[in-house]
């Protein structure tokens, strides 16, 4: 590795991830250098990609020589970072290979053509015109955008009239991020079925149950290399996520199976310069594997989870790539066995009258080890307001647990979360 300081522009960043930047192991080789703010790409009633694009693009002009271009986030930035890395000249993956990731419907009909059966039933409605739910998709089913993130607009239903009323939820805001990345699609060459249907539709398919995995790794000259797998627990009482754990519980035969099917994924798909993590359901019943979803990015999700446990959170292996290094990363290294990100959530919609204070946080992570906190609601804020939230209910708070076994990981969660004081106004 060269001894020159690297300059990594980062679209989006915000101050979570400039801390994990910060500690990575060999961050004094690199200058972050902050690509507009993701109040200004997410956050809005809006989402004017084409402005967007035009600025940041401006932004890389006026900061000189940038040698990576990266991001964490999901759309736009994801489906920006084609567009930026091609004009400063630097490592990244192809419009084409993104859209075929990001347009639910064509990833399926991509894994449709190289996997067996580790895929579910699906089908294309339109929001504006269908009625009826498509034949050939059983219920339970999904709803959801063939565009969109966090799991908004996402809608798990049972019946016909469950289906017409996501439908209906669906189209009031699906323009919101439809609409963009339908100008973004028009910059490629989808199929022409799909240019037809654009950003206004969406995909259903069959509810998958079992276990939810990750698999977190990067994808270089056709191969893929696999950093890790991560648990994804889902509550009992409502469709939402509880927490991530690192190392997975999975077995190890499991995860090469998970590893044979991402690889075929990406060589389908012509991934290339680019971190990837791929959901998936395990059925262990009846060990069934299933895809949820591809994504052509690493999960910001699951960073202190990796420093953790390996000692370097995955953005390593994403920088390393950007500016055409080897994305070697450790492996076991870290002070923690185990690793979890927990979902702090609030299941009716609310004022935040009164939120912990950053001296409050301090204590709390000084009285409980291995914890981190990152409050997500200020006071005056309402809840169903906040970005970043799925269709069931509110997170309020991040908490980062590390510890010796799953046991002590919930004992800690536990402490921390009692000793946060939150007040709502209903």
């Amino acid at each position: 590795m060269s001894d020159e300081k690297r300059t990594v522009a980062v679209l989006g960043l915000d101050e979570h991830n400039q801390e994990v930047l910060d500690r990575l192991p060999d961050a004094d080789r690199y200058r972050f250098l902050p690509l507009l703010t993701i109040d200004e790409l997410q956050y809005g009633d809006e989402i004017p990609v084409l402005d967007l694009l035009a600025k940041a693009k401006a932004e890389l002009d006026a900061a000189g020589p940038v040698h990576g271009v990266i991001g964490f986030w999901d759309f736009p930035v994801s489906t920006m970072l084609p567009f930026l890395c091609a004009h400063a000249g630097t490592p990244g993956p192809s419009l084409d290979a993104v859209l075929r990731c990001e347009h639910k419907y064509w990833s399926r009909l991509e894994q449709q053509a190289v996997l067996d059966d580790e895929y579910p039933v699906f089908a294309l409605v339109d929001p504006d015109r269908d009625t009826e739910p498509p034949e050939n998709v059983p219920f339970p089913m999904w709803v959801k955008p063939i565009k969109a993130f966090s799991s908004d607009l996402a809608f798990r239903v049972t019946d016909a009239e469950g289906f017409h009323d996501a439908l209906t939820r669906i189209a009031e805001d699906i323009g919101r991020v439809g609409e963009p990345f339908s100008d973004l699609m028009a910059l490629d060459h989808p199929p022409p079925e799909l240019a037809e249907w654009g950003g206004r539709t969406c995909v259903v398919e069959e509810a998958v149950e079992g276990q939810q995995v990750t698999l977190e790794g990067w994808a270089r000259d056709g191969e893929l290399h696999v950093l890790g797998v991560v648990d994804t627990v889902n509550r009992s009482d409502v469709p939402s996520q509880d927490r991530f754990v690192y190392p997975s519980t999975v077995p190890s035969s499991v995860v090469e199976r998970m590893a044979s099917v991402t690889g075929k994924i990406v060589r389908r798909i012509g991934l290339d310069h680019t971190t990837v993590n791929v959901e998936f359901f395990w059925n262990p019943d009846a060990d069934r594997l299933t895809v949820l979803e591809v994504n052509p990015r690493h999960s910001q999700s699951h960073a202190e989870l990796f420093a953790d446990v390996d000692g370097a959170a995955n953005h390593l292996a994403m920088v390393r790539l950007a500016v055409g290094e080897d994305p070697a990363m450790p492996r076991r290294e870290g002070r923690h066995a185990m690793a979890a990100k927990w979902f702090l959530r609030r299941f009716d919609d609310g004022v935040a009258r009164r939120v912990p204070t950053v001296a409050e946080v301090a204590e709390v992570t000084r009285a409980v080890p291995g914890v981190t906190v990152d409050v997500i609601v200020n006071t005056g804020e309402r809840l169903s307001e906040l970005p970043d939230q799925d269709s069931y209910s509110y997170k309020i708070a991040n908490i980062y647990v590390g510890g010796s076994d799953e046991q002590e990981l919930a004992d800690r969660f536990h402490r921390c979360a009692e000793a946060l004081p939150f007040e709502f106004d209903e």
